[in-house]
């Protein structure tokens, strides 16, 4: 699979984009879901950062980049995570609700999940881009779903978890969702 941050000209740019987006609301506890090369983990001390990842070739280069850190290929079975965060993922899921039900899991009482994706308007632009290397092609190859603000909230409602925060950036290019679980009644 190799490490899809080093495989577009942008890629590395739209990394930083999208933990800068993330950066105001990492506390406590962080579970970085597709964690690729850890780059969020500068943000984060060591004792309190777990990176996930499938790839071994991105774990590979976490590990080097951040030896004090824990970075494994398997989401731990139980947690009490106070910030799940998953960059450029949801959309790469074949089943995102079930996905979110399962982070929602690992949250610790008031916990959050923050997600971001790019926005579904400009899945044109996003294949153009990673045909003429702008972006990852094998990213962009990978994407199951792309989301609005409405399908990516009715997802989370699917899961038992509200917006609590929605914003755009890189020119409405991308989204960032703060996910907490729904109050019950």
């Amino acid at each position: 699979m190799g490490n899809q941050v080093e495989q577009g000209f942008f890629s590395p740019f739209l990394q930083r984009a999208r933990i800068e987006a993330a950066k105001p609301y990492l506390v406590g506890r962080v579970l970085d879901i597709g964690c690729g090369n850890g780059q969020l983990a500068a943000l984060v001390r060591p004792d309190r950062y777990v990176g996930v990842d499938r790839d071994r070739e991105a774990l590979g280069a976490a590990r080097a980049a951040f030896p004090k850190y824990t970075f494994v290929e398997t989401l731990p079975h139980e947690g009490d995570f106070d910030t799940v965060v998953a960059l450029a993922v949801i959309e790469h899921l074949k089943c995102p609700r079930t996905e979110l039900e399962v982070w929602s899991s690992l949250l610790a009482e008031s916990g959050k999940i923050l997600v971001t994706t790019p926005h579904k308007s400009f899945r044109l632009v996003h294949e153009l881009g990673s045909r003429a290397g702008l972006f990852s092609r094998e990213a962009a190859d990978e994407h199951e779903e792309m989301f609005d603000r409405a399908s990516l909230t009715a997802r989370a409602q699917e899961a038992g978890l509200r917006v609590e925060h929605y914003a755009r950036f890189l020119t409405g290019a991308n989204q960032l969702f703060v996910l907490a679980p729904r109050v019950q009644p």
